[in-house]
């Protein structure tokens, strides 16, 4: 287990203040009063609070989806508070079950802890007793007890080893997502048992990825990342929905609602241009938000070719390859479903040509020039393959 503390700021705002700031981006505090006496509390003695994030490393990278969380850790850390950010080892290697209807396939120490460095390095990008019965009172849990199909013992036991870092921390708060919320109760019920004032639980929402629809995810593609260069980033903010744009403004920019009321004045198209150069600014300074910017308006809106487009090379049979296998193989795409898809959908273009047939074969010994979608471009040489 990883643990990281933070400076700690000794100037804190009123009470109101603090509270409307930890209100801003919450779905559920509980217990919302017991919150406001830690606060006042916090202010007589001059002690901060301590307030926990615990983080499974069970994918490499962060991505926005991951800094509506880390951003509300940011709100305490800005008030003065001692955050503290637990990157499990023990619970990463068992993954969360919550909202899981199966088993998750447990990771290695080796691939836990590749993990753990990535998250570390990145981080610094947004932050300056139960019974069996009780446990399958989880919905998570309780259907799939109930249609038969099986819970291991570790998923059981993983609520427990989350709430014991919130009885050993001695902590206050603690946050999640909404889909944390019964592992954030443990914690309360662990301290009451060891003699602790409870931990107050915040949730915030689970932010939809890029799609709309399902919960941002490298998993299911819809995500952004918080390390992707800022042509990528930028355009991928552009392609979210008019309707999702500003609960985004509201979750992951610091953009206040005084701002975000009259963003929504204006065309969307400049709204969005506007939240897609602030989270891009975020991440890669005002310098990376003007490139984002005006790599969109070029390539994206002019329909203008990049000026720099990376080269690769692919070991090619002597008959050629089929366009799929080049996307794929170039990395374009991530699999091969992905790249069928893309090309029934007429989002493939090869030196300016539009394909239809996924089977349509690239020669040997050609450099193509490959577009996917409206921002991806690739130059692809198929050299011969060494027998």
């Amino acid at each position: 287990m990883d643990c990281y503390y933070t400076h700690v700021s000794e100037t804190r705002p009123s009470i109101d203040v603090q509270m409307a700031r930890i209100r801003r981006g919450a779905a559920e505090i509980v217990v919302e009063t017991e919150l406001r006496g830690k606060l006042e509390r916090s202010a007589r003695t001059g002690s901060p609070l301590l307030v926990k994030l615990g983080l499974d490393p069970t994918a490499p990278d962060l991505h926005l989806g991951h800094t509506v969380v880390l951003q509300k850790l940011r709100d305490f850390q800005d008030l003065g508070h001692q955050i503290v950010i637990v990157i499990g080892d023990f619970t990463g290697m068992i993954g969360d079950p919550s909202g899981r209807s199966e088993t998750r396939k447990p990771l290695t120490w080796e691939e836990i802890r590749a993990n753990a460095e990535t998250y570390r390095a990145q981080l610094g990008k947004v932050l300056a007793h139960l019974t069996l019965a009780q446990m399958l009172q989880r919905e998570d849990f309780a259907n799939r007890y109930a249609s038969g199909r099986p819970i291991s013992l570790h998923e059981l036991l993983y609520p427990l080893a989350q709430g014991y870092d919130s009885v050993a921390l001695r902590c206050d708060v603690e946050l999640g997502g909404t889909d944390q919320t019964f592992n954030l109760l443990v914690g309360r019920d662990l301290q009451r048992a060891h003699g602790q004032e409870p931990q107050v639980a915040l949730t915030v929402p689970i932010l939809e990825g890029l799609d709309g629809v399902q919960k941002m995810s490298k998993s299911l593609g819809n995500f952004v990342g918080i390390t992707e260069p800022p042509a990528e980033m930028y355009g991928k903010l552009m392609s979210v929905s008019d309707d999702l744009m500003f609960r985004y403004f509201e979750l992951v920019t610091r953009v206040s609602e005084e701002e975000i009321r009259e963003l929504k004045k204006l065309h969307p198209m400049e709204a969005k241009k506007r939240l897609a150069a602030t989270v891009t600014a975020m991440y890669h300074g005002e310098a990376g938000g003007s490139e984002g910017e005006a790599h969109f308006s070029r390539v994206v809106q002019g329909k203008e070719i990049p000026e720099k487009i990376e080269e690769v090379k692919l070991a090619t049979p002597f008959e050629g390859l089929s366009i799929v296998k080049v996307i794929v193989g170039s990395g374009l795409v991530a699999t091969n479903s992905e790249g069928r898809r893309l090309i029934l959908q007429g989002a493939v273009e090869v030196d300016g040509t539009r394909l239809s047939d996924v089977n349509q074969p690239l020669q040997t010994g050609r450099e193509y020039l490959i577009r996917v979608g409206k921002r991806r471009f690739k130059r692809v040489k198929l050299e011969p393959r060494s027998e």
